[in-house]
C-alpha cells in the first residue's frame, strides 16, 4: 500500500458548506440509492484538505490521501482538532454509497473529540474508477482494503488501535474485520447493521405489503406486485423496493426536502454536471457486482463472536435493513462487552435523523471502554 499525493485541496470554509447541502442525501447508508439521491451524492463529492506532517506534531489534523491498494486509489479524509485523540474510522453503507458528506455535516462535532477518518470504499465516491474490473468488488477485497486503511491510520497517527463505526453494509464489513483483527480495533459501533440482505429484503417486502394493505393503498400494492417478492438481485428492483418502503418511513422516519438541497447545492456551485454520471455508475456497479454475494451472506453465521467491545445503535422504525433482525443477532453475538441503544425517532439513518443524540452517544459509549491514545 503506497500513499499517493492528493490532487486537490479543501478550503476550511468550504467544509461546512459542502456538507450543508448533503443534508438529505437519503439512503446513503442504505443498500441502494434511488435516482434523486444520486444528485445529492454528487453535490457532496467531498473536499480534500491540505496534508499535514507526521504523527508527532501537535495540533489539529486536516489531511486527504489517495492510497494505492491493489490497482485502486482509495480516498481517505482524516480530520480532528487534536491529532493525538483516539481515531475513529467511518465505514459507509451501500455497497457503493459514499456517506462522507453526510457524516461531515451531521456528525462533524465528533472531530472535536476524536480524529475522524472518512474512507470512500473501492468503487464508491472518490475511489470510483470507471476502468476497474467490477469482479474485484467482493467482501474479501473490501476487507483487504480496510486493513490497508487501518494500517495507514495507525502508522500516520502512531496508535495501536482504532475505533470502527459502520453504517448499514459498513457494519457488516466492520464486524468481519474486527473478528479477523481484534489487535487493531479498540471498539466497534454498528449503526443500523445489515445482518442478512436476504432476510432484510423479505422483511422489507412484508412491511410494505402489510402497510399498503392496511391503508388500502392500491397504488403501492400494484407497484409491489410489479416488483415481485425477494430475492431482489437487480439494481432496479432494489431501488424500487426502497422507494416503496420509504413511503412509509422505513429508511427516513423524518421527511426532508431533498429538492431544496439539490437546488441550493447547484446554485452554490458545489457540484458540476459531469460528476453525476460517475456517481451513478459507482452505485450501480457496486450493487450489481456485490448483491449476489451479499444475498448468501449472514452475519449470524459469519461472525458469531468478536473479541472487541460492541455497541449497536438501532433506529426503532428501520424496516430497510430492519432493526428487529439486528436486535435478534445482537442477543446471540458473543463479545467481551456489548450494549444495544435504541433511537426512537429514527429509521435506517440514525446518524442523520437524530444527529445530536447520536454524536453524544458515540462519545459516551467510547468513554466507557479503554481506548489507547498513542503508542508508548
Amino acid at each position: 500500500m503506497t500513499p499517493v499525493p492528493p490532487t486537490d485541496s479543501d478550503p476550511t470554509q468550504d467544509d461546512r458548506a459542502s456538507a450543508r447541502w448533503s443534508l438529505v442525501s437519503a439512503a446513503v447508508g442504505s443498500r441502494v440509492c434511488f435516482a434523486p439521491m444520486i444528485l445529492l451524492f454528487a453535490l457532496l463529492v467531498g473536499c480534500a484538505t491540505p496534508r499535514t506532517s507526521a504523527a508527532h506534531r501537535s495540533g489539529p489534523i486536516r489531511r486527504a490521501d489517495y492510497l494505492a491498494v491493489d490497482s485502486a486509489r482509495l480516498y481517505v479524509l482524516t480530520r480532528g482538532t487534536d491529532r493525538h485523540a483516539p481515531v475513529v474510522l467511518w465505514l459507509h453503507g451501500g455497497p457503493g454509497g459514499p456517506e462522507r458528506p453526510l457524516f461531515r455535516y451531521f456528525n462533524g462535532d465528533l472531530e472535536t473529540h476524536f480524529v475522524v477518518a472518512y474512507w470512500d470504499q473501492r468503487g464508491a465516491g472518490r475511489s470510483f474508477d470507471p476502468e476497474a474490473d467490477p469482479q474485484r468488488l467482493t467482501i474479501s477485497r473490501h476487507l483487504a482494503d480496510l486493513d490497508a486503511v487501518v494500517d495507514h491510520l495507525r502508522h500516520l497517527l502512531g496508535q495501536d488501535k482504532i475505533v470502527l463505526i459502520g453504517h448499514s453494509w459498513g457494519s457488516a464489513l466492520g464486524l468481519l474485520y474486527a473478528q479477523q483483527h481484534p489487535e487493531k480495533i479498540s471498539a466497534f459501533i454498528g449503526v443500523a447493521p445489515l445482518v442478512s440482505l436476504l432476510k432484510a429484503q423479505h422483511a422489507q417486502y412484508e412491511f410494505v405489503s402489510t402497510e399498503a394493505a392496511s391503508r388500502n393503498d392500491e397504488v403501492i400494492l400494484t407497484r409491489l406486485r410489479q416488483v415481485g417478492p425477494p430475492p431482489h438481485e437487480t439494481f432496479d428492483e432494489q431501488v424500487a423496493m426502497e422507494n416503496l418502503a420509504d413511503q412509509y418511513g422505513a429508511t427516513f422516519w423524518k421527511k426532508l426536502c431533498r429538492l431544496c438541497v439539490i437546488v441550493r447545492g447547484m446554485v452554490a456551485g458545489l457540484v458540476t454536471p459531469w460528476e453525476f454520471r460517475s456517481i451513478h455508475r459507482g452505485i450501480h456497479v457496486s450493487l450489481g457486482a456485490m448483491t449476489p454475494e451479499l444475498l448468501s451472506f449472514n452475519l449470524e453465521r459469519a461472525v458469531p463472536s468478536v473479541d472487541v467491545p460492541v455497541f449497536f445503535f438501532l433506529g426503532r422504525h428501520d424496516r430497510h435493513a430492519d432493526s428487529r433482525i439486528a436486535a435478534i443477532y445482537f442477543k446471540t453475538l458473543q463479545a467481551p462487552g456489548k450494549q444495544l441503544i435504541w433511537f426512537d425517532d429514527s429509521a435506517h439513518n440514525v446518524p442523520f435523523e437524530e444527529a445530536e443524540t447520536f454524536n453524544e452517544m458515540v462519545v459516551r459509549v467510547l468513554e466507557s471502554v479503554p481506548i489507547r491514545r498513542e503508542r508508548p
